[in-house]
C-alpha cells in the first residue's frame, strides 16, 4: 500500500484543484474527494487515506464533526485542518478532538505539501 494516499475534503472546487495539482506533482495519490463532512466520513472508510486535508466550514456536517467521527473509529488518522478563519476557539476545539495540524487559507501548493510531508515524516 502506498503511504502517500491523500483525501481532500472541502466545499470549494478551487481548493480541491490547488491541493490535487500539488499532491500529484509530489508523488501523492489523491484517493478520495469529499465536499462535506458526511461524505468525508464515508470516503475515509472506503479509501483509507494516509492523510486528510479537512476544511472546517462546510454544509451538512462541518470538518470538526467529521474529524471527530473519523478519529473515534481510527484514532491514528492524520488530519490537516484547513480554515480561512483564525478562530482560536475552533482551533482549541480541533485540538481537543485530537487534531494537531492546522493551515490557514489561502495557502500555496508547496506549503500544504510541506505540511503533509511533515505529518508523514517524509
Amino acid at each position: 500500500m502506498s503511504s502517500k494516499k491523500l483525501m481532500i475534503v472541502d466545499d470549494s472546487p478551487a481548493i480541491h484543484l490547488i491541493i490535487e495539482k500539488a499532491a500529484k506533482a509530489n508523488g501523492y495519490e489523491v484517493c478520495a474527494h469529499a465536499k462535506n463532512g458526511d461524505e468525508a466520513v464515508k470516503q475515509f472508510e472506503l479509501s483509507m487515506p494516509n492523510v486528510v486535508t479537512m476544511d472546517i466550514t462546510m454544509p451538512i456536517k462541518d470538518g470538526l464533526a467529521a474529524s471527530k467521527d473519523i478519529l473515534a473509529r481510527y484514532p491514528d488518522a492524520k488530519i490537516l485542518m484547513l480554515s480561512a478563519m483564525g478562530d482560536e476557539e475552533l482551533i482549541n476545539e480541533a485540538k481537543s478532538i485530537g487534531i494537531s495540524r492546522f493551515m490557514r487559507k489561502p495557502f500555496k501548493g508547496e506549503e500544504i505539501i510541506n505540511e503533509i510531508n511533515s505529518m508523514l515524516q517524509i
